[in-house]
């Protein structure tokens, strides 16, 4: 039995390597175009590979992906971030994890991983071959036959199954929509947001805790950690909005009204008590505007407003140009700022094609498809590889029943 995996990242490695153990009759090849493998891994978490999410409930889980809640919510049950964990550390990986809730391989590098899959697949006997572009998939009778797979270099190869692990690949797109499957046309997700703003000029690397976010007109909003950077916004709060509104930012061409509350712990009326209970501190006072010094003084700086002045001094006018400061700042986003290597995308094989007890095409007999190359995403923190880890998995242990 010839099983055949287009793509050489992790979805593809972990079917590999789990298929192979499972059914030790078959011979697995896997396929990438490119001359290494597993890049996608090698660069995430900053080198340190973010494996998985430190939470086991799928009812919760689900509600970090914004395309495809609904589909993995009986996979997750199936195969979760507990199955993850197990599956390495019988493979002698711990996977350890941090304050926020993602998980890192304890070894804190993202070889750990690459090793134990690339181990993985070689003691099974697969085939691991670089340079080698798809370049058209040809179905047998609908796949019962099995697939004709072509190779740049001419080579045509046969597979009785198939496996798509190619990731966010246009060309793979383009392939399976000449196949049949419905593509759902890509948009990039997870991007921090382009802001030229003198209220942010000069304070890179400064972070808040927690705040609000909405998209202006719109009943868009996130909260959480927020970070200045050199090119505008960060942090959790930025990257959860970017992927929850792909779309609708990619409609908006990335050019909005961004509304941040630096302060959603207190009200208005709250604000407006500081004229009493704070009336004798100066009103760049960090302690009591519960924000960085830095970022205190630029908001009270360019909202024109006497820093050399009390709360207590303040007339109604001005503290509500405070309270605007603070609740209701207003930045114009020019665009998005990507990361190059860890690039992620919301689109994709259309879901109601996918049978999601294993990851199979309802379009051909013996194909599996999972990973970026389904219209699924998620928030960043291990979202994305669990994802992939669950479908490749029900997909290899189900290649029997195909």
């Amino acid at each position: 039995m010839q099983v055949i995996c287009v793509g050489g990242g992790g979805a593809s490695f972990f079917f590999a390597a789990e298929g192979s153990q499972g059914y030790p009759g078959y011979n697995f090849t896997i396929l990438e175009q490119g001359k290494d493998v597993l890049q996608k891994v090698r660069i995430s978490g900053g080198g340190r590979c973010n494996v998985t999410h430190n939470c086991f409930d799928p009812e919760e889980l689900v509600l970090a992906y914004p395309r495809g809640q609904r589909e993995l919510l009986g996979p997750f049950y199936h195969f979760g971030p507990a199955q993850t964990i197990d599956w390495f550390r019988e493979r002698k990986v711990e996977i350890v994890s941090e304050a926020d809730g993602r998980m890192f391989p304890e070894a804190n590098t993202s070889q750990a991983i690459i090793d134990c899959l690339y181990q993985g697949c070689l003691d099974n006997g697969v085939d691991v071959r670089t340079s080698a572009k798809v370049v058209d998939i040809v179905p047998k009778d609908e796949g019962v036959n099995g697939f004709d797979v072509y190779l740049l270099n001419n080579e045509v190869l046969h597979a009785d199954k198939i496996f798509i692990g190619a990731g966010s690949s246009k060309f793979m797109w383009k392939c399976l929509k000449t196949l049949g499957h419905s593509i759902v046309p890509p948009v990039p997700s997870l991007f921090t947001f382009k802001i030229a703003d003198p209220r942010l000029r000069n304070l890179p690397g400064v972070a808040v805790r927690n705040v609000e976010l909405k998209i202006e007109n719109t009943k868009i909003t996130t909260d959480g950690p927020l970070l200045i950077t050199h090119k505008g916004l960060s942090a959790p709060s930025v990257l959860k909005m970017s992927a929850i509104a792909a779309r609708e930012l990619h409609t908006l061409d990335y050019k909005f009204n961004l509304l941040v509350d630096f302060r959603p712990d207190i009200s208005d009326d709250e604000i407006l008590s500081w004229r009493e209970q704070e009336g004798k501190s100066l009103i760049v006072n960090h302690h009591v505007l519960g924000l960085p010094k830095r970022l205190c003084a630029s908001l009270i700086a360019h909202a024109q407003l006497d820093p050399t002045k009390n709360f207590g001094s303040l007339n109604k006018q001005e503290m509500q140009i405070l309270q605007d400061a603070l609740k209701r700042a207003r930045f114009q986003v020019l665009g998005q700022n990507r990361f190059k290597d860890e690039f992620v995308t919301a689109g994709g094989v259309d879901l109601r094609e996918i049978n999601f007890k294993d990851f199979s095409s309802k379009k051909f007999k013996n194909m599996h498809l999972a990973g970026e190359i389904l219209n699924i995403d998620a928030l960043t923190g291990g979202y994305n590889f669990q994802a992939a880890w669950t479908g490749a998995y029900l997909a290899s242990t189900a290649l029997e029943q195909d």
